[in-house]
């Protein structure tokens, strides 16, 4: 019955759109660490770590404490813990972050709540010395 299958191809990559393939709903609790390499949307209660190639997204009721790493990261919900998001953070007017994030955008709606230390990644050399604007000297 089964072993009647033949080998299949290797499968192409899950294209990376706005639609999660995998939901964690409202009334699901998870500990552990979550990997995947498509799109995340999570409705309910996770700790641990999040690692992930595609989109994350934290709906209102979402409740995650963790290490975060994702693509995009949009959060509705609250999250307490480290978030890596390698091109944008968005935190919605619902939106509660405590914690430290990386990224290279982020977006804050009005309402939203960041409490933390933030770093923005970047591929411009920086000067090895910003110096403010010197006042014109009157005599």
């Amino acid at each position: 019955m089964f072993g009647n299958r033949k080998q299949s191809q290797a499968l192409p990559a899950p294209a990376l759109n706005g639609r999660p393939e995998t939901v964690i709903g409202a009334n699901t609790s998870f500990v552990g660490t979550l990997k995947s390499d498509g799109n995340i949307r999570i409705d309910g209660r996770v700790e641990g770590d999040i690692e992930i190639l595609g989109n994350l997204i934290i709906g209102e009721t979402g409740q995650v404490i963790a290490t975060i790493k994702a693509q995009n990261v949009h959060v509705s919900g609250a999250v307490k813990g480290e978030i890596t998001a390698i091109e944008q953070l968005e935190i919605s007017p619902t939106g509660k972050v405590w914690g430290d994030i990386v990224t290279s955008a982020l977006h804050i709606e009005p309402g939203g709540l960041f409490r933390g230390q933030s770093s923005m990644t970047t591929n411009i050399d920086e000067p090895l010395l910003l110096e403010a604007p010197r006042p014109e000297r009157r005599d």
